[in-house]
């Protein structure tokens, strides 16, 4: 694996809840701050992306609009940068979040050469709110705002340890893939990120990690090369 110099971490909703599984769970927040910091001070920059499944799913209600249920997954999304990022602020990070729509001034509006400047001074920076447009899901952001960026590598730190053949929930054979091309995750429909969000990713060679968030310094390994979950390949 080349140097990695700017990473894009996306992060599960329902990870960041913890055992609560829904809302936050403050501890667990703490734990992946301290591992930024860890992984910032080498000198290595971070945009995050926050998925909203610890408080909406798109599909939380079926008797409203598809529409109006994804613009409460953004929203959901805002709250959990804005909260995560204070967080980071009191581990002694600089940060910033960046939305795709005006939030007031709770937010700064996306561009990319925003996002450069404030990477330049040392910032976290938060992709919150998805790309802004509904049917979308935070994967797509996360491959977006990825390549938009030129990141070296999506780092996704989810509530299981890697891709499996099945899911391990419901299959307790399910196998587990150390290494996987991303043409395969997108043939075999394996769900690990949304079809669109795989095919962007397979069209722009944008690799990717997927760990388990909760095992000790899941992050901190990813970047090291103590690595555990599945690689997915581009070339």
């Amino acid at each position: 694996m080349k140097e990695i110099k700017r990473v894009l971490l996306k992060l599960s909703g329902e990870a960041l809840a913890g055992d609560k599984h829904t809302g936050f769970d403050e501890a667990t927040v703490v734990g992946v701050a301290k591992q930024i910091k860890t992984i910032t001070d080498m000198g290595i920059q971070v945009g995050i992306v926050i998925g909203g499944g610890n408080f909406w799913r798109g599909r939380s209600s079926e008797k409203i609009d598809r529409t109006k249920a994804d613009s409460i997954g953004m929203l959901a999304t805002v709250m959990n940068c804005i909260y995560v990022s204070e967080i980071f602020r009191t581990e002694g990070m600089m940060t910033q979040v960046l939305t795709p729509f005006e939030c007031g001034s709770f937010t700064k509006l996306y561009s990319k050469d925003r996002a450069n400047k404030y990477f330049d001074k040392g910032m976290v920076v938060f992709f919150a709110g998805g790309i802004g447009h509904p049917y979308f899901s935070t994967d797509m952001a996360t491959v977006l705002r990825a390549i938009e960026i030129e990141a070296d590598i999506i780092l996704s730190a989810k509530s299981i340890d890697g891709v499996y053949d099945s899911d391990p929930a419901k299959n307790p054979d399910a196998k587990k893939f150390d290494e996987i091309a991303i043409k395969d995750v997108v043939d075999k429909k394996l769900g690990v990120i949304d079809l669109a969000a795989s095919v962007l990713c397979m069209e722009n060679k944008m690799p990717m990690l997927i760990f388990g968030l909760n095992e000790k310094d899941s992050i901190i390994n990813t970047v090291n090369g103590k690595f555990t979950g599945t690689k997915i390949t581009v070339d």
